[in-house]
């Protein structure tokens, strides 16, 4: 019979506290944009705080516990929810008098997955991988401090680690949240560094010390791993995967039991494994992506010799 290990809630490290949008640029926190910058529209920054603030265990929020997470006054959070919900990326439950995301929200996260073919063409050759070495295999983004599953792949064996899409995890202490800094441009992973360093305060010191070995790790072999560092129970392996044209990173990790993959498994079989695979998928992607833009550049250049007609 197959056992499922239940993981345990992440530490404070991954706290789903004002969260970010995935792309490396907006990864920074909003307080890095200044009153000068005259593009930038406070009222719908903070709009995106209060969905973000929504964490996978959070079914329901109020007002007052809105306010709580983000900071923004509980009056502005009463008239940003209202507007929200009148646009339908969030649902006011009247009896709780309580919002949850609405379907608006939902659709927005699918097409940022659909959009890019990214589960179309990751899921099958993450499931492979998954069958072939027993192991969960992980898509995942970023998330302010943490990294949020977007696809996990199970294996058939005895003993799996479910985490599911929507799940979390540490960035600095995790191996796919350090394959993801490593997978950024210098100006991008300092600024994603400053921010850690904010959030970690004192203990920054040696956290930073674990992130730069495993930059290291990366830049001589593709790949980084962390053997029972953000829980004494899980290992895993990642890689960084670049999208193709918008700067954003992704990454993928392969883990399970820290009892069966020791840190020469990691190194040995596991880490190269999901480099590989991370390789494959971004050529994949940068092809399916070239494909898509010769074919509206075709489309574009067949409606304008229609209308010339």
């Amino acid at each position: 019979m197959k056992r499922s290990t239940s993981i345990p809630a992440p530490p404070p490290d991954a706290a789903h506290v004002m969260p970010a949008m995935p792309c490396a640029a907006a990864h920074l926190a909003h307080n890095a944009y200044t009153a000068d910058d005259r593009n930038f529209v406070t009222a719908l920054a903070r709009g995106m705080e209060l969905l973000r603030a929504f964490g996978p265990h959070d079914d329901y929020l109020g007002n007052a516990e809105l306010s709580r997470r983000t900071g923004i006054p509980r009056p502005t959070v009463s008239r940003l929810t209202y507007t929200l919900a009148s646009l339908g990326y969030l649902s006011y439950i009247e009896s709780m008098e309580k919002y949850r995301l609405g379907q608006g929200a939902m659709v927005l996260g699918h097409r940022y997955i659909s959009g890019a073919g990214i589960r179309d063409i990751a899921q099958p050759l993450m499931q492979s991988l998954a069958f072939a070495t027993d192991c969960t295999v992980a898509l995942a983004m970023p998330d302010r401090h943490a990294m949020v599953y977007l696809e996990s792949c199970q294996p058939r064996g005895a003993l799996v680690i479910r985490l599911a899409p929507g799940a979390r995890l540490p960035m600095a202490t995790s191996a796919m949240g350090r394959a993801w800094l490593a997978g950024l441009d210098s100006a991008h992973r300092e600024a994603a560094l400053a921010e850690l360093e904010r959030h970690y305060g004192a203990r920054w010191a040696s956290v930073r010390s674990k992130i730069e070995r495993s930059l290291r790790d990366h830049a001589r072999r593709g790949f980084c791993v962390a053997h029972a560092e953000w829980d004494r129970t899980v290992s895993g392996a990642a890689a960084p995967l670049r999208l193709e044209g918008s700067g954003e990173v992704l990454a993928l990790n392969i883990g399970g039991a820290a009892t069966r993959l020791s840190p020469e498994i990691l190194e040995s079989n596991l880490g190269p494994r999901i480099r590989d695979l991370a390789q494959t998928l971004q050529a994949r992607l940068w092809q399916a992506g070239a494909g898509r833009q010769g074919s509206t550049r075709t489309a574009a250049a067949t409606s304008d010799a229609c209308e010339s007609n």
